[in-house]
């Protein structure tokens, strides 16, 4: 029998699954082809800090056959997005968006896109979007006096503090809204990210301005 526990883990995973573009998803079923052919036991995602960490194991420590460069960067991008993500959507507090609450930008309903939610948070009332860029938008226009402002990190899809985390720009990993400024608690994360997927430049929040916004969508 399924429990309450069970059923929210399955949810979150539907719902992350929903989100991603084909190009991720093609990646993603290359890393899990390699992983189910080509490892030859389980690899405990726990030991590893960051991204680099576990691409260093795979290529080092015999936990699999031996890789092209490609399959490691498959494998890797699997593990660590994928089969990483339910420990962590499972543990860590995560942004909860109402079905009724749309992005002030684009009018996109943000349930739909838990992956990139962000919120603005006043004193008796609160703001939600379907990414940082537009939630920027609305904050460099709009200079509102907020209580607290929270992002999705990509990798945990933890709520962190935006004022606090690192962002990325012109990745290859496209957002609701196409090319995101896509966030991270923690910098070596960003690093590894920017470095993964052909980032362009790293901010942190009170450094991202209009102009770096047009580029976005440029």
């Amino acid at each position: 029998m399924f429990t309450k526990k069970t059923v929210s883990l399955v949810l979150l995973l539907f719902l992350f699954s929903a989100t991603l573009n084909a190009e991720e998803k093609k990646i993603y079923q290359i890393g899990k082809n390699v992983y189910e052919k080509m490892c030859t036991r389980d690899i405990d995602l726990r030991n590893y800090a960051t991204i680099d960490d576990l691409k260093n194991s795979i290529k080092h420590d015999n936990l699999c056959k031996p890789l092209k460069e490609e399959h490691v960067e498959a494998l890797s991008t699997y593990l660590w997005e994928v089969k990483r993500a339910p420990e962590h959507m499972e543990s860590k507090e995560v942004i909860l968006v109402g079905k009724d609450e749309k992005c002030p930008i684009c009018g996109m309903f943000v349930y739909k896109y838990p992956k990139w939610a962000a919120q603005i948070f006043y004193k008796e009332s609160r703001l939600s979007f379907d990414g940082v860029k537009d939630l920027m938008k609305f904050y460099l226009k709009e200079k509102p006096t907020a209580e607290k402002i929270v992002v999705t990190d990509y990798y945990s899809q933890k709520a962190i503090d935006a004022k606090t985390a690192y962002f990325v720009m012109g990745a290859d990993i496209y957002g609701p809204m196409g090319s995101e400024l896509i966030p991270f608690e923690h910098e070596e994360d960003a690093k590894s990210f920017y470095m993964d997927h052909q980032g362009k430049k790293i901010f942190k929040f009170e450094e991202i301005t209009t102009l770096d916004i047009e580029k976005i969508d440029e």
